[in-house]
């Protein structure tokens, strides 16, 4: 059983092409099974009898003839292996649509492929649809073709040449063969239309002469001067010597619906993209999606104030760009370090919340600073120095923000409510412990320290293109100090695991966290800077270990002078009672 593609025959120019690919059509065809799809093969016809054979003979009733009649292949459809990738033009499906494409292997690209291959800014699916798209014209040898590119006219041209690298290094498609055949069935089809044309017009003859207004006997050429003005009749028009013939006028009538489809095809081309621009749904975007609001002039103007001018990152060595950065976070260390030597808390009545718990009260004060700077970011006045200063770019960074990235959360909610609560639980905990100075200290190395590792990665891995923000990394290093001071207790999580059993030990929690995190280092789907975690991790451990000696010793000192108390307590009743007795 066989199923035509939809194409004629080869000129004799390029039957050697077709020959060539039949022969692996043919050895395809013994191993197919029953339950295959088709794909194409060559049938060689005389050219005798082409056109009486044309609707009744195909591949599979062949004409064997005398050798030294000449041979027309013909183009047919087979049953070949499902799943295969089709490369050649001969094998195009008939119903092969360019906004569909051609699967380009067994399986589309998964999420860490397309982000390896286009990077962020590409979903999966609108990369695979485009692979799709360039491999089906590819084959259909449509590659040049300016009509079709309303398809394609969403992605970027960078996006459109990596696809076509690709499918070129890894898909081996001979567009030059495909474009060639694909320009004979196109011009064959022309001309059988227009034979068809002329076949209709000699058949109606009276209608056409009605119609084209012919003069003369055999109707082949018009007579250009009915109708004209006297004036315009002693100016004749310069184009032919002739007048205008039947077949320039098919030609005029297929130029005119040419033009129209390309008019047709443009208008909904700058729809699609006046819709893209808009925010509304495409087809990149769900039908559900809510419209983006329009930007205002003066909300653009804002943005191109605060946006830096630089084409690409400015071009200096890795230690120019690390030095300033070192230099203020290693004071930042010697900085908080003396401070949470020297500092003596306050009384109660020397405090500006007295009835408010210390924990409380510095935590509150966190957990604002991050909300202010988050308000902060929707104020465009305000974009340029947070920018600058409230965000870490390895492309230009700026040594403040190593500190005032702790406080900065993206635009979006979701951020800032997720590392609150939990700064709100760690955080007071390890605050009653170990006091304000210590936690402080511990808080602000953490985050400072771990976005200069950070910043150390993206530097050295020339990621320049890449930001970070957020106090992630201070909150996984008071969590981790607090973990690491409690290492050999047990917690309970919602009462479970139930007694008694004593609950999940502080080192196996350090341990998840960490794992986590590695893990997300080598994974290529992560969007969080984990870096920055690790190193907020490293601290909180090195932290939690000097506020554990801290505390041993503190609790040392006072069972000592507890001690001299009681000795001199001692001392002085013996000294009462020898008095007495004298």
């Amino acid at each position: 059983m066989n199923c035509s593609l939809g194409v004629n025959a080869f000129r004799p120019g390029v039957q050697v092409a077709a020959h060539h690919f039949s022969k692996a059509c043919s050895r395809l065809l013994v191993a197919a099974a029953p339950t295959t799809r088709c794909f194409s093969s060559t049938t060689l016809l005389p050219s005798r009898q082409w056109q009486a054979n044309r609707g009744r003979l195909s591949s599979s009733t062949p004409f064997f003839g005398p050798s030294s009649i000449p041979r027309i292949a013909v183009r047919t459809l087979k049953f070949a292996a499902r799943n295969r990738i089709l490369i050649h033009y001969v094998d195009l499906p008939p119903n092969y649509k360019d906004e569909e494409g051609l699967p380009f292997r067994v399986d589309d690209l998964a999420a860490g492929e397309v982000l390896q291959l286009f990077g962020p800014g590409m979903t999966t699916p609108a990369a695979n649809r485009l692979l799709k798209i360039l491999h089906g014209r590819r084959v259909a040898g449509t590659l040049d073709d300016p009509v079709l590119k309303v398809n394609t006219a969403g992605y970027t041209p960078k996006d459109r040449r990596i696809a076509l690298d690709y499918l070129r290094k890894n898909i081996h498609v001979d567009e030059v063969v495909n474009a060639g055949l694909r320009a004979e069935d196109e011009l064959e089809a022309l001309e059988k239309q227009q034979e068809e044309d002329a076949q209709a017009q000699a058949e109606g003859e009276d209608d056409v002469t009605k119609q084209l207004g012919y003069k003369s006997r055999f109707k082949v050429y018009e007579d250009d001067s009915e109708g004209l003005e006297e004036s315009e009749k002693k100016k004749p028009e310069p184009q032919s010597v002739y007048g205008k013939s039947a077949f320039d006028a098919i030609r005029a009538r297929n130029e005119a619906i040419w033009k129209e489809k390309l008019r047709k095809q443009e208008e909904e081309r700058k729809k699609l993209e006046e819709e893209y621009k808009n925010g509304k749904a495409g087809p990149l975007a769900k039908a559900d999606d809510t419209p983006k609001r329009e930007v205002s002039a003066k909300r653009k103007e804002w943005e191109e104030w605060a946006m830096s001018d630089l084409k690409e990152p400015p071009k200096m060595p890795a230690w120019k760009r690390l030095l300033p950065s070192t230099v203020f976070v290693a004071l930042l260390v010697a900085g908080f370090l003396t401070y949470s030597q020297l500092y003596v808390a306050p009384s109660r009545e020397n405090r500006l919340w007295p009835d408010c718990p210390p924990a409380a009260a510095t935590v509150a004060v966190l957990i604002g600073a991050n909300v202010l700077i988050w308000f902060l970011w929707k104020v465009p006045v305000m974009w340029k120095p947070l920018l600058r200063y409230f965000l870490i770019s390895p492309a230009t960074p700026k040594a403040f923000s190593m500190l005032g990235a702790v406080f900065s959360h993206q635009v979006v909610w979701g951020h800032l409510i997720f590392n609150m609560p939990i700064l709100w639980f760690f955080g007071t905990r390890l605050h009653d412990e170990v006091g304000r100075a210590d936690f402080l200290t511990t808080y602000i190395l953490s985050g400072s320290v771990g976005f200069l590792t950070s910043l150390f990665w993206l530097v050295l891995k020339g990621n320049f293109h890449m930001t970070t923000l957020g106090a992630s990394g201070a909150i996984y290093g008071i969590s981790a100090a607090y973990f690491w001071m409690h290492r050999f207790e047990g917690f309970k999580i919602f009462g479970l695991p139930p007694d008694p059993y004593t609950g999940v030990q502080g080192l196996a929690f350090i341990g998840l966290f960490g794992g986590l995190n590695i893990w997300g280092l080598f994974s290529k789907n992560h969007t969080m800077d984990v870096v920055s975690h690790l190193g907020g991790m490293v601290i909180g451990i090195i932290a939690g270990h000097l506020m554990e000696q801290k505390k041993k010793a503190r609790l040392q000192g006072a069972g000592n002078t507890q001690l001299n108390l009681e000795d001199q307590k001692t001392g002085s009743g013996v000294l009462d009672t020898m008095l007495e007795n004298k």
